[in-house]
């Protein structure tokens, strides 16, 4: 029998991610979310665009630097009894694999669509790891303010386009075309929301019938007279929202909203608390583990260093699945096949940390990490457990680092075996027996500027990239082929990676099929390891 207050602490948690093209909002959205659950203020502190301060979330020298989020950060506020543990992901599409691991670790997602653009490239590629776990998606529309699309336009293409159901939560109201509030089709209520200036204070509301006089007053005969209309519209074409079928993520609840002037945030945050599934039961080898078994059970889904530059020091971050986890505890550690001591547990709020005494599943904390864990690392008390390994995401570009200064060569390997082990890059090393440098693989050009930037500010190494002509990585399954004579035989480039796993380098297709032809009880796959069932 699972202990009440056990339950009662896991149904509190809300793990959740958000999803987006880089312009659709995602970073004044992630703000103004933290504004609601009163993790910071923002009152006389948001300023016009061009002398905003950096995001809170964006802890990096390089991210204040450049204004873009570079790094996966934690962000936990409470909200109306709840513990809200964001994981605010990076929105370019050169940060991808960091979102695709982190979407590993949570509960759901918010996808955010900017309401002129609708449903966009980098926001199909994330969309598609959520569907291969049938995570909840919620979707908020943003950017109401602006003159954008049809509501129903959008609401057609994100069905066409992704292939999941859309049921409008809320529903957009203008007047002489600007966007003045919302009405919420569960609540049966209108709600009008007064400008703030700068958007740097919650945004007064009022609310309303449907019915109401002051609904015409505000937003005139015309604007009520075609809300009205469109409530009846979606209200004759669909059914009730089918929490099954969200749980599953086969349909996704839709908000309108303005997150810059605050407009429907409130209503998006109650339903979303509200409509969120709690955490659910994690496949592992031994089947799936419920999160209110008595075990404690946790994975590594992310690795950071030197997040605190002047200790120098390496955090792990666990999200846990199931159990309490308990300041000092002793728990298993699955892959080294040895038992350790977690001391000093923390939460977050981007860089800044708070030392926690316990932790249910559907949390996330983080622990100091003397060298210890590799991303996608089990750590159990009781009975041994093994959750899947995490995938590692093909990437697309390649090359090698030369040094500018010879005598750095410890302090190279090091930095780059680290950041490596974080997943901030793919490093592949020449098989047993042979000599070369490691080459480097990543999703975009940006990254290769980070490896640069990160190894000279924390690791003292100047450094220049050397492009290779390589274009897709694939892990080798089935029987294993000659790793170092594959390139030799323009096979490719035989190599493996930082777990020690065989893969392959191709220039092409055309290499690719070669090997193939060449090896055909040997598999090539683009994902290294698995996704973990749910």
């Amino acid at each position: 029998m699972p202990d009440p207050t056990l339950t009662r602490e896991i149904a509190r948690r809300k793990t959740f991610a958000i999803i987006s093209h880089p312009d659709a909002g995602k970073t004044t959205l992630t703000e103004k979310l933290l504004l609601y659950g009163g993790a910071i203020q923002l009152a006389g502190a948001v300023k016009a665009k061009k002398a905003r301060a950096h995001a809170v979330s964006d802890w990096m020298e390089m991210e204040r630097e450049r204004g873009i989020s570079i790094s996966t950060s934690v962000l936990q506020f409470p909200y109306k009894g709840r513990l809200l543990s964001l994981v605010d992901t990076p929105g370019h599409a050169d940060f991808s694999e960091d979102t695709y691991r982190a979407l590993m670790a949570t509960d759901a997602a918010i996808m955010i669509l900017d309401c002129a653009k609708g449903v966009e490239a980098q926001t199909k590629k994330l969309f598609r790891v959520c569907k291969l776990r049938q995570m909840p998606i919620f979707t908020f529309v943003n950017k109401l303010d602006r003159p954008g699309r049809d509501p129903f336009e959008l609401i057609g293409e994100v069905e066409e386009v992704l292939g999941i159901g859309v049921y409008p939560v809320t529903w957009p109201i203008f007047a002489g075309g600007k966007f003045r509030g919302v009405y919420h089709r569960e609540r049966k209520q209108v709600f009008l929301f007064e400008l703030v200036a700068h958007g740097a204070e919650i945004a007064p509301m009022e609310v309303v019938s449907l019915d109401a006089p002051e609904l015409v007053e505000a937003v005139d005969e015309e604007g009520a007279r075609q809300l009205r209309e469109d409530i009846e519209l979606i209200d004759a074409a669909g059914d009730a929202l089918d929490r099954d079928k969200l749980a599953r993520g086969e349909v996704t609840p839709m908000f309108f909203g303005s997150a810059i002037t605050n407009f429907g945030l409130p209503q998006f945050l109650d339903a979303f608390i509200e409509l969120m599934p709690p955490p659910a039961p994690r496949g592992s080898d031994k089947g799936p583990i419920a999160p209110d078994d008595d075990r404690f059970t946790a994975f590594v889904f992310k690795i950071q260093a030197n997040m605190d530059r002047a200790h120098r020091d390496r955090i792990a971050f666990l999200r846990v699945c199931s159990g309490k986890y308990e300041r000092g505890m002793k728990v298993h550690h699955v892959r080294l096949d040895r038992d350790i001591r977690l001391t000093n547990p923390v939460q977050f709020m981007a860089q800044e940390r708070t030392l926690v005494e316990d932790g249910f599943a559907g949390d996330i904390i983080g622990v100091f990490d003397p060298g210890l864990f590799l991303i996608g690392d089990t750590l159990c008390s009781g009975s041994p457990v093994k959750y899947a390994a995490l995938p590692q995401f093909p990437p697309e570009q390649f090359g090698r680092v030369v040094m500018i200064d010879p005598m750095k060569r410890k302090q190279l390997k090091k930095g780059l075996e680290q950041l490596a082990q974080e997943g901030s890059v793919q490093l592949f090393r020449p098989p047993e027996g042979r000599e070369g440098e490691a080459i480097l693989g990543v999703v975009g050009e940006l990254q290769f500027d980070v490896v640069k930037h990160r190894l000279s500010a924390e690791y003292g190494v100047e450094a220049r990239i050397e492009r290779l002509s390589f274009s897709m990585a694939r892990w080798v399954e089935g029987e294993p082929v000659p790793l170092a004579e594959l390139e030799s035989n323009l096979y490719g480039y035989g190599a493996l990676d930082v777990h020690g796993n065989a893969v392959v380098l191709f220039k092409g297709d055309w290499q690719l099929e070669s090997c193939a032809k060449a090896f055909p009880k040997t598999r090539f796959v683009e994902l290294g390891g698995s996704i973990s069932p749910v």
